[in-house]
């Protein structure tokens, strides 16, 4: 059987358990904060990177890997593995692909395809245990990359934010610029589908994930469905909304998942929200 690496980068934020069991390779980003150059996952963890963004006034930014760190990654796991596959954050929000992509166009050890999942956190947890379950089953890395292909066409990542004012300064806001301005109750709901943009604004947390789980239910009804609740320090949050989902959906899996510093940086903390796909696209299916 082909031993078929995976690889993603640090804003999927996949618990180490995970990362050890399914054997998953991880380029971080990064994070400049003042005069501190921070890895993502790395240098500082999520807990230690959301207090310190309650109190410091300095803004961080953040950047995508470099060509060279993938083009070491790739020269290191072609002396184990018989073929790559890289799953990674959405082009439309990070550089993160073409640095990839470019460093795939100097390698050519072993095959290897570099797939723009066009969604990150939640969604790209799920899209590479997706991707390592079609390996367990023993598929080709033709076959879990069409696996994935349809996984990710499939996916969808809501998201409240208690504050816009992350993804305004980091310039990620899309068309929800003009939500900037509501009243401080008023929660957005922002969607990612390659891109952040609005579907919807309402009044309170509490509504805001009621209004998640209906658009949830609207999108599978009563077919299976994958689910992956993210937060940003808002474990209580997560918690609600995945009970909340238990009572309308007929959920197969789910987890939940902290949000990356690197995200962290552009949607602040008190974000809640969940990533999803129909269990039907899954290879085993």
């Amino acid at each position: 059987m082909s031993r078929i690496a995976l690889i993603t980068d640090s804003t999927a934020n996949l618990p180490k358990e995970l990362i050890e069991k399914h054997h998953i390779h991880v380029v971080p980003l990064k994070i400049q904060w003042g005069d501190d150059s921070l890895i993502d996952g790395v240098t500082i963890s999520t807990d230690a990177f959301y207090e310190r963004l309650e109190i410091d006034p300095q803004i961080p930014t953040t950047s995508q890997p470099s060509m060279m760190e993938f083009l070491q990654m790739y020269e290191k796991l072609a002396k184990e593995y018989d073929s790559i596959l890289v799953m990674l954050i959405g082009s439309g929000i990070s550089g993160t692909v073409a640095s990839a992509t470019a460093a795939a166009a100097e390698f050519d050890k072993v095959p290897l395809k570099v797939i723009d999942t066009s969604t990150t956190s939640a969604g790209l947890a799920m899209v590479v245990l997706a991707a390592a379950e079609a390996v367990a089953e023993g598929c080709s890395l033709e076959e879990t990359a069409v696996t994935i292909q349809s996984v990710c066409a499939g996916m969808n990542l809501l998201f409240a934010v208690d504050t816009l004012k992350y993804l305004h300064r980091g310039g990620r806001i899309g068309g929800a610029s003009r939500y900037l301005g509501t009243m401080l109750s008023i929660k957005p709901i922002l969607e990612f589908r390659g891109t952040v943009e609005p579907v919807a604004r309402v009044r309170g947390m509490k509504k805001a994930m009621a209004h998640l789980v209906k658009k949830v239910v609207q999108e599978v009804g009563d077919s299976g469905v994958q689910v992956a609740i993210l937060h940003s320090k808002a474990p209580a949050l997560a918690e609600k909304l995945k009970q909340m989902l238990k009572q309308k959906l007929t959920i197969d899996k789910n987890y939940i998942f902290d949000l990356s510093p690197v995200i962290g940086t552009h949607v602040g903390s008190g974000a809640v929200g969940l990533a999803f796909y129909p269990t039907s696209l899954n290879f085993s299916n």
